[in-house]
C-alpha cells in the first residue's frame, strides 16, 4: 500500500471517528446528565493553586479534590483547560459549560486512541489491519457514546492502549529512556483510574519475555539458558526499579494528595473496592444482582458497545489470535502480540468478575477488540471472500458487509439528532404542569424538570427504603397529596421489579427482595393508585432512512440512562 494512499485512508478513517463523536455533543444543553461528568465537573470547578508550599502539603489545600473515587489527573486537566479556555470567555471555566469544555478532551483523547489501535494493528500485523481495526474502533457504538460525556474512562483507555504500545517499543528496543516512558504512562493511567493495575501482568511479562517464550515453547532449551539466568535476573531488576520509580514519581506528581490526604484516598479506594465485591453496597448497584460475570460483558459488547457485526469479527479474531500467540513455531513477533493477549486476559478475568458491571469498566478492551476484528478480516474473511470470481457478486457482498457495519453505528447517532429525553420531558412539563403543581421524584435519580423558572413544589420519594414499614407509609402518604409523579429513567423501577421476580431463584434474604417495591409499581403501572399516564418520552435508536428502532431497554442501565432514558410522567386521578 503506497504511503499517501495510506495516510489519505486513515485521515478518513479519523475524521470519521471525529464526526461521530463530535456530533450532537451538546445534545443536552450542558445539563450535566451524567452523574460521573456531573461529579469530576463539580469538584474541579473550585480547584485553586495553594499560596505557598505550606498550604500545597496541607490535606485542607484548595488543590486537594477530596474526591477519589477516580483519580486526581481528569480533574487537574480538565481545570487547567477550562481556565486556559476562559481566558477567550469566562463562561468555559463555569461550572455550566465545565462538561461541554471536558466533552472535547474526550473526543481528543478517544481520536489518539484510535491512532494507537492504527499503530498497534500496524506493528503487530501489517498496515491493512491496521487500517482496519482503525475502522471499527471509529464504529465501535459505545467509545462514540463515552466521548459525547467527560468521563474518566476515555481517558483512562488512552493512557491503557499507550502503556501497552510503549511496552511493545520497548520490548523491541530495552533502554532506559523507553522503560522511563512505560513507566510515565502508568503512572498517568493509574492517576486517571486505579483499575489500570491489570496492566502490571503486561509489564511484568514485557521484562521477562525472552525467558518465558523459551521456557513455554521451546522447553527443550531451558538448559542452554541458564547461564544467561544471572543477567535475565539483574536486567529484570533494573528495568523494574526504573519501570516503578517512573511510575510512583509520575502518580504522586498528578495526584499528590493520595499521599498527602492518604486515609481519604484509602476510605474512599477501599469503598469502591467493596463495591466491586458486593452489588448491595449502593442503591444504584442493586441491577447487578444476579449478574452472570464475564457472559453479562460479553452480551453488552456484543449487543450494544460494537455491535453484532464488528463484535462478531472481534470475538472470531481473538480465537485466531488465541491460536497464532500459543501455537508452537515461534516467531520474532510473538512477544509482542503476547504482551496485549496477557492485558486483555488479565483484565477481562478481573474485571469481568465484578460483582457490578457497568459498560464502561469494559471500555479498555475496545481498541484490542477492534485490533482482533481487524485481523479476522484481513488474514480469514478476506481471503475466502477474494476467491470469489464474479466481481459484481464480490463487490456487493462487500457493499453489504460495510453497510452492515456501518448503518448500525448510525442507528445509535440518530438519538444525537434529537434533544435528551429529559429535556425534552421538561419542556412539555412547563407547557402542561400549572405552576404551584406538586411533583414527585424518585430518590437517587434525577429531578425533573430541569432549568426554567416556574414554582413547582418538589417531593421525594425513596422507593430504595420502601421495604421498612415507616418509609412506606411516609411513600404513600407522599403519593396521596402529589399532583404527578415524575419516573426520569429506568434506575429503580427495573432493577427493583427484577429482584422481586428472582428472590427465591437467587436465594435472597427476604429484606432484600424487594416485594414492597415491586407491588408499588404494580399498583402505579396499573393505575390502581389513582395516577394515569400521561406521557412519555423515548428516543430509541432507530435505523437511517427507516422508521425501525431499536429498543435496547434490555442493555446494561448505563448504557441509556445518561443520554436518551425513557421518562414517564403520570398524573393524579384521584
Amino acid at each position: 500500500m503506497k504511503q499517501v494512499k495510506l495516510k489519505i485512508i486513515l485521515l478518513t478513517i479519523i475524521l470519521l471517528g471525529f464526526f461521530l463523536r463530535f456530533y450532537g455533543i451538546n445534545w443536552d444543553k450542558s445539563c450535566c446528565l451524567h452523574p460521573d461528568e456531573r461529579a469530576i465537573v463539580m469538584f474541579t470547578t473550585p480547584l485553586k493553586l495553594p499560596v505557598n508550599i505550606s498550604e500545597f502539603l496541607s490535606i485542607t489545600s484548595p488543590l486537594n479534590p477530596h474526591f477519589f473515587a477516580y483519580g486526581s489527573f481528569p480533574l487537574y486537566l480538565l481545570k487547567s483547560v477550562m481556565t486556559f479556555t476562559g481566558f477567550i470567555n469566562p463562561v468555559y471555566a463555569s461550572y455550566q459549560i465545565g462538561g461541554v469544555v471536558g466533552r472535547n478532551i474526550s473526543i481528543a483523547a478517544d481520536l489518539a486512541t484510535l491512532f494507537l489501535v492504527f499503530l498497534i494493528g500496524k506493528k503487530l500485523f501489517d498496515k491493512k489491519i491496521g487500517l482496519f481495526a482503525a475502522f471499527f474502533y471509529s464504529l465501535s457504538v459505545f467509545p462514540i457514546q463515552a466521548s459525547h460525556f467527560y468521563a474518566v474512562d476515555i481517558l483512562l483507555t488512552f493512557f491503557i492502549i499507550l502503556t501497552l504500545y510503549q511496552l511493545i517499543r520497548f520490548y523491541e528496543n530495552p533502554s532506559i529512556k523507553n522503560s522511563l516512558f512505560v513507566g510515565i504512562f502508568f503512572g498517568f493511567a493509574l492517576a486517571t483510574k486505579i483499575s489500570a493495575i491489570p496492566l502490571i501482568a503486561a509489564i511484568s511479562f514485557t521484562i521477562t519475555a525472552d525467558f518465558i517464550l523459551v521456557f513455554i515453547k521451546q522447553p527443550h532449551k531451558i538448559k542452554s539458558w541458564l547461564p544467561h539466568l544471572p543477567r535475565t535476573v539483574i536486567k529484570l531488576i533494573k528495568d523494574g526499579f526504573v519501570i516503578s520509580s517512573a511510575t510512583f514519581l509520575t502518580f504522586i506528581v498528578l495526584e499528590p494528595y493520595a499521599l498527602i490526604d492518604f486515609q481519604e484516598f484509602l476510605k474512599q479506594s477501599l469503598l469502591q473496592s467493596q463495591m466491586t465485591k458486593n452489588a448491595f453496597i449502593f442503591p444504584y448497584t442493586l441491577q447487578y444482582v444476579g449478574k452472570i460475570p464475564y457472559l453479562y460483558e460479553l452480551k453488552n459488547v456484543f449487543l450494544w458497545g460494537m455491535g453484532p457485526v464488528i463484535a462478531t469479527f472481534a470475538f472470531l479474531g481473538f480465537l485466531n489470535f488465541f491460536y497464532l500467540v500459543f501455537k508452537k513455531e515461534t516467531k520474532a513477533k510473538d512477544a509482542k502480540q503476547i504482551i496485549i493477549f496477557i492485558f486483555f486476559i488479565v483484565y477481562f478475568l478481573i474485571v469481568g468478575k465484578f460483582a457490578v458491571g457497568w459498560m464502561r469498566y469494559m471500555l479498555p478492551l475496545y481498541p484490542l477488540l477492534s485490533i482482533f476484528a481487524g485481523m479476522f478480516i484481513v488474514t480469514f474473511l478476506k481471503p475466502k471472500l477474494e476467491t470469489i470470481k464474479n466481481k459484481i457478486i464480490l463487490n456487493t457482498l462487500y457493499l453489504i458487509l460495510y453497510t452492515l457495519t456501518i448503518v448500525w453505528t448510525l442507528s445509535f447517532i440518530q438519538i444525537y439528532t434529537k434533544p435528551n429525553t429529559r429535556i425534552t420531558a421538561s419542556e412539555w412539563i412547563y407547557k402542561n404542569i400549572p405552576p404551584n403543581s406538586i411533583i414527585a421524584k424518585e430518590h437517587w435519580d434525577d429531578g425533573l424538570p430541569i432549568g426554567g423558572t416556574v414554582p413547582y413544589q418538589i417531593l421525594e420519594l425513596p422507593i430504595y427504603e420502601i421495604e421498612n414499614p415507616l418509609r412506606e407509609e411516609q411513600i404513600y402518604q407522599t403519593i396521596q397529596k402529589t399532583n404527578y409523579i415524575i419516573i426520569a429513567s429506568n434506575r429503580l423501577y427495573v432493577p427493583l421489579q427484577r429482584l422481586s421476580k428472582n428472590c427465591r431463584k437467587w436465594n435472597l434474604p427476604q429484606e432484600r427482595c424487594a416485594n414492597n417495591a415491586n407491588k408499588y409499581y404494580e399498583k402505579l403501572f396499573s393505575g390502581e393508585l389513582g395516577y394515569k399516564k400521561v406521557a412519555e418520552f423515548t428516543n430509541y435508536p432507530k435505523v437511517p432512512f427507516t422508521n425501525i428502532e431499536i429498543n435496547d431497554e434490555s442493555a446494561d442501565e448505563s448504557f441509556t440512562v445518561y443520554d436518551h432514558p425513557k421518562v414517564m410522567i403520570f398524573k393524579n386521578y384521584k
